[in-house]
């Protein structure tokens, strides 16, 4: 059974289930009232803030009193932590430069209203806009991602710097889109590259990985042919060549990295 808005309202009035969003933040004064417009009216925001020194903290205590400081632990003990906050019997996980469309949003309080007792998750297709355009190819589109999960069953786990939300239990299909503005420019894109490949090179040290010429020569291009040809990058126009150059950068700059920090080591 579906619902339209209107309904959806009615019924909230009598009383459905408590809807928590959670949304972490550092200096995010350029996305997180956006961010916040597209979850007005939910039932609980909890923001934890990572003691920003711009206008994010300001700006969220303007739609929530719930703005915790927490000192940076990790992505996913950062995420764990604000997962533990909310008090909803649903919760709704976002990120800053992220935005619940208006689809979404009636969807999403239609499953918790009517959904099936059995389900503990809901996974959205993510839309991301980059270089003046929605990206809908080059493995970006649809990026599913769980994001709305019953209190209690569910973790964060994965590793720095990529994070996963763990489900115990089953989760559904939504088609409401989880809208992903992701980076603002190029040099944004290339900051996050430097910024991960280091959190990753790091890990991998840890644990033993080497780097080798194999590695270096051959996985950037497969990865630029699987990202540009194979997943249709090229019908993203420029921004997908980019995108698809960029990829097989980040694949290149990880194995350079962890052969410097390997020879470094022996040094």
């Amino acid at each position: 059974m579906s619902l339209d808005r209107k309904n959806v309202e009615k019924i909230n009035k009598k009383g459905s289930p408590k809807l928590s969003v959670v949304i972490i933040t550092f200096n995010e004064e350029k996305n997180i009232r956006q961010c916040l417009e597209s979850v007005k009216g939910m039932d609980e925001i909890i923001v934890v803030d990572s003691f920003s020194n711009d206008k994010t903290v300001e700006i969220c205590r303007e739609y929530t009193g719930k703005v915790i400081q927490q000192k940076w632990l990790g992505y996913v003990a950062q995420k764990q932590f604000a997962l533990e906050q909310a008090c909803g019997e649903w919760i709704m996980l976002l990120d800053a430069d992220e935005r619940i469309s208006p689809e979404a949003s009636v969807e999403i309080k239609s499953k918790i209203l009517l959904g099936s007792p059995s389900v503990n998750g809901f996974i959205f297709p993510r839309h991301s806009f980059y270089l003046g355009r929605w990206i809908n190819h080059g493995g970006w589109y649809p990026d599913y991602k769980l994001r709305l999960v019953r209190k209690g069953f569910a973790r964060w786990g994965g590793e720095d710097p990529h994070d996963k939300l763990i489900l115990n239990g089953k989760a559904e299909f939504l088609q409401g889109e989880i809208l992903h503005y992701v980076y603002t420019e190029i040099s944004h894109q290339l900051k996050t590259v430097n910024s991960f490949s280091q959190i990753t090179v790091e890990q991998w040290n840890k644990k033993g990985k080497k780097s080798n010429l194999f590695q270096l020569f051959f996985r950037p291009p497969i990865k630029f042919f699987e990202t540009y040809f194979y997943k249709r990058g090229f019908l993203d126009g420029m921004p997908g060549f980019l995108i698809a150059v960029i990829t097989s950068f980040y694949v290149f700059f990880k194995f350079a990295k962890l052969w410097e920090l390997n020879n470094n080591g022996k040094k």
